[in-house]
């Protein structure tokens, strides 16, 4: 396993142009290493993601990503964006989007080998898609076009994976499988940095970065997501409720005078 950092941030500064978005940004992630980025829509988190990507530039600090410049890694780096949903105009067939996956190695002309074809292949048993492999992308449900793009990301074999609201649309045996592709990726020595809303899923994660615009905390998820700075981050409290096996996370006392509730988000973290 490498031992230069996946990631390695200091007194970084992400927005647009001349926008900050989130300042002062210190982190390290190692091989092997997970990190959660948490917070609403418009928090930071995408904008960070895509300073790690290279796709815009840092405003002010620094940012090592493999030990190179951002962007200057892709055929080590897997990306998963939002919301990609059949956004082919031609009728790709399922399997020749995880294949994909593979292009960042072979280069534009580059000829698939045995060991190509079995990556894609594993990709989509591991992600249980084979049976959609002929079936055009545009086709498929929500759900499993998202299962689709995990296969590609999973063929990618990438040192570093970049995950932004990757559980969107699963249904639970998806994310089931989803959470075995992230520990297989982490025990071969790939780092995963997911971008997520979902507080259970940060909780699986070695370290956690709570955003509002602005670094409300971070740590590890047993630090950092107590009910005080999850007000912060979301603007409303959470309860996490310990069962034998998993967490249950309550919205507890509303902010604003609001009465309370007791409504499971139904996600449970096994």
């Amino acid at each position: 396993m490498s031992t230069v950092p996946a990631l390695d941030a200091v007194e970084l500064t992400v927005g647009y142009g001349s926008d900050p978005v989130v300042e002062g940004i210190t982190l390290s992630l190692r091989p092997g290493e997970s990190l959660a980025l948490v917070g609403t829509n418009g928090s930071g988190k995408s904008t960070l993601l895509k300073t790690m990507l290279g796709l815009i530039p840092s405003l002010a600090g620094s940012l090592q990503v493999l030990g190179g410049t951002p962007g200057s890694r892709p055929k080590r780096i897997a990306y998963l964006g939002q919301a990609h949903t059949a956004r082919f105009v031609v009728p790709i067939r399922s399997v020749e989007v995880v294949r994909m996956g593979r292009f960042a190695a072979l280069g534009l002309f580059g000829r698939t080998s045995a060991r190509d074809r079995q990556l894609v292949a594993e990709a989509m048993t591991h992600m249980e898609v084979t049976h959609l492999a002929d079936q055009p992308l545009r086709s498929l449900s929500g759900g499993q076009q998202q299962r689709i793009y995990l296969a590609q990301v999973i063929a990618h074999d990438a040192d570093l994976l970049v995950l932004d609201e990757p559980t969107g649309g699963l249904d639970i045996s998806g994310r089931e499988r989803y959470r075995e592709m992230v520990e297989a990726a982490l025990a071969r020595g790939a780092a995963v940095v997911t971008a997520t809303h979902d507080i259970g899923e940060a909780a699986t994660c070695d370290q956690v970065l709570l955003l509002n615009r602005r670094i409300v905390a971070q740590g590890p998820p047993q630090q950092v997501l107590n009910t005080a700075r999850l007000l912060e981050t979301f603007g409303i409290t959470l309860q996490g409720i310990q069962h034998d096996d998993h967490h249950d996370f309550v919205i507890g006392e509303m902010p604003h005078g609001h009465e309370h509730g007791h409504e499971h988000d139904h996600d449970h973290r096994h």
